[in-house]
């Protein structure tokens, strides 16, 4: 078996950039920063690498009119690298990026708008064209659940909720 999975939790470097393809497929690139910290024997470190995010279609849209720069998102998605020929050089290139399949908006600065529209924060999973896309829930800013993120992650779950009983267990 194998597997191509990416789950990145980062902020967007720049303002996502959307385009139509000549087919007319629509595709949003997001740019984005991950970093981790670490100590060593010379005190404390800390490493940044930067992520190209491809969304096609309905989620491409839901993240070039919701996300901006420095917004915290949370991207599911796989690795491609896809190569060419540079026409200046003549060398073969090849970049790395990752095709997005789900994503899902972090708490917005200061309780400031998103973006243009009343998206429901949360998740999206990005749909086939066999399968219709979910219906966006039109709602008032204010009905809008923020996430703190300093916020336990079972907050609101009960104890009973969380437990896990052996009759859960697939195998």
């Amino acid at each position: 078996m194998n597997l191509n999975k990416v789950i990145l939790i980062g902020r967007l470097t720049q303002d996502p950039e959307s385009r139509t393809t000549p087919s007319g497929q629509n595709v949003t690139t997001v740019n984005m920063a991950t970093n981790r910290v670490w100590n060593d024997t010379s005190g404390r470190k800390e490493a940044t690498e930067f992520h190209r995010v491809v969304a096609w279609g309905k989620l491409g849209d839901i993240a070039s009119n919701y996300l901006k720069k420095g917004a915290l998102v949370m991207i599911e998605g796989r690795l491609q690298t896809r190569s060419w020929d540079d026409k200046q050089t003549g060398q073969k290139r090849y970049m790395t990026e990752i095709i997005a399949e789900n994503l899902q908006m972090g708490p917005r600065a200061g309780g400031a708008t998103a973006g243009q529209g009343s998206y429901e924060p949360g998740s999206y999973k990005h749909q086939t064209e066999t399968q219709s896309a979910p219906p966006v829930k039109q709602t008032v800013d204010n009905e809008i659940p923020i996430i703190d993120e300093n916020e336990p992650l079972n907050a609101g779950v009960e104890e009973d909720e969380m437990a896990i009983k052996e009759k859960d267990l697939p195998f």
